[in-house]
């Protein structure tokens, strides 16, 4: 009986395959999106202000930051939980593929969180003026929350390390 519990749950890993899979899809709807917004901009690009087209572009790089750590959760957390990746002999392979546990996982993974939240505090700040100054202060909390929450996890997993 316990070898059958014990099988089972370990066969429930491919449980999250279906989920890192969707996570691909929701990769393809963010480069939809993407390049819905630079073709959208591509006509206007002569008579949008330097600070709407800085707006517009800090938005496409917070897309490609979100799609690279959709990616590398999708990537990692794969490997780390369900099955190794196996690429064939000669393809191109991510050279952190395999590399990343669970722990280096979290770390990118609030690293990215802190750069895509610092994004939009800057887009924030860029469009101050519409903004009330209560909203721009909870931005700003929000964001060093982020911050500290990843220093905090480096912090424990380097205490861990050692």
């Amino acid at each position: 009986m316990e070898r059958f519990i014990e099988n089972t749950m370990y066969a429930s890993r491919w449980l999250l395959a279906p989920i890192y899979l969707g996570l691909s899809i929701a990769v393809l709807l963010l480069g939809i999106k993407f390049f819905q917004e630079a073709f959208h901009t591509l006509p206007l690009v002569f008579s949008l202000k330097e600070a709407d087209l800085v707006l517009v572009v800090l938005s496409l790089v917070d897309m490609a930051l979100v799609g690279g750590l959709l990616v590398m959760v999708m990537l990692s957390g794969y490997e780390n939980f369900v099955s190794q990746i196996d690429i064939e002999e000669g393809k191109e392979k991510l050279e952190w593929l395999g590399k990343l546990d669970s722990g280096s996982l979290k770390q990118k993974v609030a690293a990215s969180i802190v750069a895509i939240s610092s994004i939009h505090l800057l887009k924030a700040f860029m469009n101050a003026q519409q903004i009330p100054d209560n909203k721009l202060m909870w931005y700003v909390i929000i964001h060093l929350t982020f911050v500290l929450s990843a220093l905090g996890m480096a912090y424990v997993d380097r205490m861990n390390k050692h």
